[in-house]
């Protein structure tokens, strides 16, 4: 099998995973110059991931406007990788260096100084990919992976 087979039914299994196991919608393949390999993009069914410091900020903001804010789902970036593959860090940096931290199509809010929390949608978002690790037997395990530090929840 080519390298290029080997990425597109590694593509296919991921697509079909996110969309059918997982209810992703607007799944697309995105592939540029710089990228050493397709990535996708879409929308999962929920949010999936709050980075800590937007999580204080929208604490904060429910408690000033006594309401629930709610954590509309947001376009993510998915690379698909096989368990056997063997990436380094400079790999995975070139992943980065070639993305934006929203995918294309993805909606940059403009928050006003009250709305600090909104700030984590647009200008404020870090890059961030799902690695989508693919077994033999077709199983996807998905990892979050950052581009920098993101220094951990706390409980």
């Amino acid at each position: 099998m080519s390298v290029d087979q080997h990425l597109q039914a590694l593509t296919k299994v991921v697509v079909n995973n996110l969309e059918n196991q997982h209810d992703w919608t607007q799944v697309k393949i995105h592939t540029q110059d710089n990228l050493p390999r397709p990535l996708l993009y879409g929308l999962p069914p929920k949010r999936l991931y709050v980075h800590p410091d937007e999580q204080i900020e929208i604490i904060k903001a429910e408690k000033e406007l006594n309401e629930r804010i709610p954590q509309e789902p947001e376009l993510e970036w998915v690379l698909p990788l096989h368990l056997a593959e063997k990436w380094s860090i400079s790999d995975f940096a070139a992943v980065f260096d070639a993305i934006t931290a929203i995918p294309p199509g993805g909606e940059s809010v403009n928050a006003n100084e009250d709305a600090q929390w909104q700030l984590w949608r647009g200008p404020k978002r870090g890059k961030r990919i799902l690695l989508a690790t693919v077994q033999d037997d077709s199983t996807v395990t998905y990892y979050w992976m950052h581009n920098g530090l993101v220094k951990p929840r706390q409980n």
